[in-house]
């Protein structure tokens, strides 16, 4: 598939001299990466309020189509828990139906974004925003799995964060020790297995031997240990496909989470690729990569699915245990495929307590609680950012958090561009040797009488054009010429033009001529077409400091005459 520019890695993989040790590699890798995310699939689809087989059709569909049109080499793809909190929400709201159409949404948008190549400027996001509304959902997630984990008897947990924590104290008195038993045994065995085989994958390690101590228990007559069965209806059968109820009503109340899905994903997707660029030296195609992840969540919703994206964790498995080629990525789909087929009915005997344990060390790892103490360090503006961005997922929803964290980041990064314009006023000489745009004469420069020169160092746009004009001062005031010089400003916007135009208008009624010295091409294009040089004066438009100062000279001694 090579589509205006656009080819999958696969392609170039198996075009360059695929072998059959390669081969070897990414089948072992494939396996070992589809047993590792049998059970965070389960776990990440009962969490988001669907079912163990929406999860696992999600990391099948989701993850096939990522590895064969991806633009990352190793990239794994599916459900994560990024999408735990926003999943949950909608489905809370709108129900299956609503998911489904927001997921499709959301792959329309991702697609679109990989059309238009923004895969560059996704990676811009601030680095406070992404902790923030990672911790945030981490600690979210955590909250999620309070019930499990302790076992409680409660009918129905709350949305909001705090109101689950006051139901949760309110129903301490109905934990089930054995619950929890199993939970806390689950978090030790994920976190003690690496220290025995880095190569055994801790939460499967964690599943199987909990879910045989259940059995054990419950031959013994221990009951309270709720298991995925006892909640759920499990099938094997393959899912048909559905195309979801689009309504105009729907579209519009959905349009802003499934921009949210887009955005998460297209952000956890090309930070995943990022980081296996880092371990392998390869390079990603970061549009190529949204193209794919775009397919991927178009498809998971007509099959069952729910949203997903670029896994770090199942990725670094993959690189970890030789997979260099996306054919891993697809042995893994199919891996788990076959696990589908043939052993689903077995995970109706999955405690929920222990999948309660896999996604509390999930949320742990999610935390990021390193680098959010490290950005206290920063200035109070990265640290605001942060703690709103982290405050919002928490306590209202992720939506909000990324809108109102990205619109705080945009007006700080304004203010900071600003602060890097300046302007500065030259008197009596110019130091030649100090300067770029002169002719060649090494003498110093002398400013005629009469003259001022401004000096704008950095962008003219928006927020440096008032500061400008305050400098400018008395426009009457003793110059019958002033010269802007403009070398430095590599762009200019429309409101620096409008403010341009407006303060060259207001000199020539003062009697006061303005001519510009050293503007680009790129900034003069702009200049000429808003009319600025007919405001000016095309003479009065210099490409050098020295002609625009044997030019003010002129109109001041003419002036003067």
């Amino acid at each position: 598939m090579k589509i205006s520019g656009f080819q999958p890695k696969l392609f170039s993989c198996l075009k360059n001299g695929y072998s059959r040790n390669s081969f070897l590699q990414d089948l072992l890798a494939g396996i070992i990466v589809g047993i590792v995310a049998l059970p965070l699939a389960i776990a990440f689809g009962i969490a988001s309020g669907a079912t163990p087989e929406a999860g696992i059709i999600t990391a099948i569909v989701a993850g096939f189509i990522i590895s064969f049109f991806g633009g990352s080499k190793v990239q794994i793809g599916g459900p994560t828990g990024a999408f735990i909190v926003i999943v949950y929400g909608i489905i809370q709201d709108y129900g299956m139906n609503g998911l489904y159409i927001a997921t499709f949404m959301a792959g329309a948008f991702l697609i679109l974004m990989g059309v238009l190549h923004l895969g560059t400027i996704i990676k811009y996001i601030p680095y406070p925003i992404i902790v923030g509304f990672t911790s945030g959902i981490a600690l979210t997630i955590f909250a999620t799995q309070v019930k499990d984990l302790l076992g409680l008897q409660i009918a129905g947990v709350p949305a909001g964060f705090l109101d689950k924590w006051g139901v949760y104290f309110q129903h301490l008195d109905t934990i089930s020790w054995w619950s929890l038993a199993v939970g806390i045994c689950s978090i030790l065995i994920i976190v003690f297995t690496p220290k025995v085989s880095r190569r055994l994958p801790g939460s499967l390690v964690a599943i199987i031997l909990m879910t045989v101590v259940c059995i054990g228990l419950k031959k013994l007559g221990i009951q309270g240990i709720e298991t995925i069965g006892d909640r759920f209806s499990i099938n094997s059968q393959l899912p048909s496909a559905t195309v979801p109820q689009l309504t105009w009503d729907s579209i519009r109340h959905l349009a802003s989470p499934a921009l949210v899905i887009a955005m998460l994903g297209a952000i956890e997707s090309l930070l995943s690729a990022a980081v296996a660029d880092g371990v392998t030296g390869d390079r990603h195609d970061s549009n190529q990569e949204l193209l794919a992840q775009g397919i991927a969540n178009m498809v998971s919703p007509l099959l069952g699915g729910i949203p997903a994206t670029g896994a770090i964790a199942r990725t670094m498995t993959n690189i970890n245990n030789g997979g260099r080629t996306p054919v891993a990525g697809i042995i893994h789909a199919v891996v788990l495929a076959l696990i589908y087929l043939f052993l689903m009915p077995l995970v109706k005997y999955i405690p929920m307590a222990c999948l309660a344990g896999i996604l509390v060390v999930v949320s742990y790892n999610m935390s990021e609680w390193r680098s959010f103490k490290a950005i206290f360090r920063n200035p109070k503006s990265d640290v605001t950012v942060l703690l709103v961005t982290f405050l919002l997922t928490v306590i209202f929803d992720l939506t909000v958090a990324i809108e109102v964290g990205v619109l705080i980041a945009c007006l700080l990064c304004m203010r900071r561009m600003a602060e890097t314009t300046n302007v500065s006023v030259l008197s009596d000489e110019i130091d030649p040797n100090a300067d770029t745009d002169v002719m060649g004469n090494l003498e110093h420069l002398t400013i005629p009488e009469g003259v001022k020169v401004y000096e704008i160092n950095g962008p003219y746009f928006f927020g440096i054009g008032n500061r400008f004009e305050e400098m400018m001062g008395d426009m009457g005031g003793r110059a019958k010429v002033r010269i802007i010089r403009m070398r430095k400003v590599p762009f200019i916007d429309s409101t620096g033009v409008h403010n341009l135009s407006n303060m060259c208008r207001m000199c020539r009624q003062m009697g006061v001529q303005v001519v510009l010295s050293g503007v680009n091409e790129g900034v003069m294009r702009v200049l000429v077409s808003a009319g600025v040089d007919d405001i000016v004066g095309k003479d009065n438009i210099c490409s050098h400091i020295d002609l625009a100062l044997k030019r003010a000279a002129q109109i001041a001694g003419a002036t003067n005459a």
